[in-house]
This record gives C-alpha cells, sequence and structure tokens, in this order.
C-alpha cells in the first residue's frame, strides 16, 4: 500500500497545505537565521577581567563575563559618592576648603587643589565626577553633617537600598581597595546614577576652566570618549588604583538603544577604551547595523583607544599586566592615583 492510498482526498489536502505551511516556515527562519545565529554565536574578546553590558531602560543582561566577582572599584566609587551628596539636598553653594585631611597620605596621588583652596560644593562634584579630583571627593565627604564616618555609612545604606549586595564602600574617593563591588552592582548603581541630572551632566563635561585661588586651570574629563563625536555617552566614570586596575562605567546609546557597560579590572593602559569600542561593534553587528568584520572594530580601537587613555600616573605592575589575556567568550544574558 502506497503513502497515496493510506489517506482520502480531504486526508491529502490538509497534508500538502501542512506540508506548505512547514515550507514557508522554513524559509523565514533560514532570512531569520543569519543575524539571529551572529547576535548569539558571535565571540566577543575582550580583555577586562569583569565585564556587565545590560539594556539601560529594562534592565536586561545582554553580556556577562565574571560579572558577579567582588573586586575593587577605585574612583567608581565617586558615583556613590555624587548621589549621596544630592540626596541629602546640602546647599550647593556652601564653600568647602582643602584641608590636609584631604590630602592622599595612603597613595601619594597628585591633586591641583592645593591645601588652603575653597570652593564650592557644586564645584566640587564637578570636579569629582568629571575629573576625578580626589581631594575634592574627600571633602564633600568631610563636610557631610556628621562627617565622613556618617557619609560612608549613607553611602552603605544607599548601597543596600539599591539591593547592591556585593558592594562596600570604605571611603568618598575610591583610593582604599576596600572599596568593592561587582560589574552587576555596578550595572545597578549606574542605572540608579542616570536618574540625577547633575551626575549625567558633570559626569560627560569633556573640559571645564575652574577658577582656583584666582587662577583658571583647565580641567579634562578621564574618560576620552566622552570627546569623541562617534559616541553619544550620557554617563561615564572612570577608575584606577594598583588593586583595582584601569575600569570604567558608561551608559551610551548603541545600535539605537541606550546601555550600560562595566569593565573592571583592565590591566593594560588602553585595555578598557579597546574593549568599549569592541562591544560598541558587537552590538552594532547584533543589531544589523554594520557587517561582522574584525577590520572596522580594530580601526576603531587603533583611532580611539589611545586618545581616550588618560594616564597621570605609573600604570599597574608589567607582570600583572601580561597577566591580562584576551579570553574570547560568548554572547550571553548573562601609582598610585585612582581616576
Amino acid at each position: 500500500m502506497t503513502v497515496t492510498q493510506l489517506y482520502s482526498r480531504d486526508d491529502k489536502s490538509v497534508l500538502w497545505q501542512a506540508f506548505a505551511l512547514m515550507s514557508v516556515l522554513l524559509i523565514v527562519a533560514a532570512l531569520l537565521l543569519p543575524r539571529t545565529a551572529h547576535a548569539a554565536g558571535a565571540p566577543l574578546n575582550l580583555g577586562s577581567s569583569s565585564v556587565l553590558v545590560l539594556d539601560n531602560e529594562s534592565g536586561q543582561i545582554l553580556y556577562g563575563k565574571n560579572s558577579g566577582n567582588i573586586v575593587p572599584i577605585a574612583s567608581i566609587t565617586k558615583l556613590m559618592t555624587a548621589m549621596v551628596v544630592l540626596d541629602a539636598n546640602l546647599d550647593p553653594n556652601e564653600p568647602l576648603t582643602v584641608s590636609n585631611d584631604d590630602v592622599d597620605w595612603l597613595r601619594g596621588s597628585h591633586s591641583r587643589l592645593q591645601v588652603g583652596v575653597t570652593l564650592n560644593r557644586d564645584e566640587m562634584l564637578r570636579l569629582a565626577l568629571m575629573s576625578s579630583e580626589n581631594r575634592a571627593a574627600s571633602a564633600l565627604g568631610r563636610y557631610y553633617p556628621g562627617g565622613r564616618e556618617a557619609f560612608v555609612q549613607a553611602m552603605n545604606q544607599k548601597a543596600a537600598s539599591l539591593g547592591l549586595h556585593g558592594t562596600h564602600y570604605s571611603d568618598s574617593t575610591g583610593l582604599s581597595s576596600t572599596n568593592v563591588s561587582t560589574a552587576e552592582d555596578l550595572g545597578q548603581l549606574v542605572r540608579a546614577a542616570h536618574e540625577y541630572p547633575k551626575i549625567r551632566e558633570y559626569s560627560t563635561t569633556s573640559s571645564f576652566t575652574q577658577t582656583v585661588a584666582g587662577r583658571p586651570i583647565a580641567f579634562h574629563n578621564t574618560n576620552g570618549l566622552v570627546m569623541s563625536p562617534g559616541w553619544d555617552i550620557g554617563l561615564s566614570k572612570t577608575g584606577f588604583i594598583n588593586e583595582a586596575g584601569r575600569c570604567l562605567v558608561m551608559q551610551a546609546k548603541l545600535a539605537g538603544r541606550n546601555v550600560v557597560i562595566v569593565l573592571l579590572s583592565s590591566w593594560g593602559k588602553y585595555t578598557r577604551t579597546a574593549d568599549a569600542a569592541r562591544i560598541r561593534h558587537w552590538l552594532e553587528v547584533a543589531a544589523g547595523y554594520v557587517s561582522p568584520t574584525r577590520k572596522s572594530v580594530t580601526k576603531a580601537v587603533a583611532t580611539k583607544a589611545r586618545p581616550a587613555a588618560v594616564a597621570r600616573t605609573k600604570s599597574a605592575p608589567a607582570a600583572r599586566a601580561k597577566t591580562a589575556s584576551r579570553v574570547s567568550v560568548q554572547y550571553g544574558n548573562g601609582q598610585p592615583s585612582s581616576l
């Protein structure tokens, strides 16, 4: 008995309709497959040891690499410093004077705010976020009601209220290696910080001339990408101490969506900036904005990485830098100054 003999005429009609529908579905799947397969399986080679990329609006994790590891975060700390200051609704025009208590005796980092210099609270906040001025961040904590102890307590309370369970703060500058967090926590911190207009403005200001002791001094952003016309950055903060390596968090519009990028423990001088360029290319390829060629991302890294890095001090020990290898990972849901 043949297959034809098994079915009546009506049965045959239904069968052929099913075959036709299946053929259409297979054709549609074939048309969609190239873009979907690339987005789901394309390797993303990053030098940073801990990484998170998430959608700023939904909180959906687009990519993660060691994102739950608790690590020192250096001056990324200053985002929380700014949030605590702004939450307290303190007088932005109150004068704050840099004292010996604000000098970095731990690491000896450089500052252009000499002891005795007075700026108002808002000016200190701008320099802390834009230029990562440690003495400015220290003064902000020292002038908080109750002093530094109360300020650090407020920082940790704010972290707890945001559900940042892997985060702990010991000071307002990030110079202490006991200021720690995870890439996942910092992703949520950036989303929360992005709700503050002053943090968005000051952290993305490319440069500002501040009058210090009657003399104009030009301060610049520690993230050179904010000066690049090819980047639409809504929030930015860098960080560096030897224990943390070079760190970078950003909120930026990439491939038509607002995303948060967290890059921690980047040991190479330009690694964090180059990784940001790679992530941008990866997202653009996944969204179909550009073709999946390595040539374009290599060019982006070469042209953007070097101008973006701001090296105010010696880099991490060479031996540690050599241990940072480029790790191939898959798309998933998953010296002393402090920059």
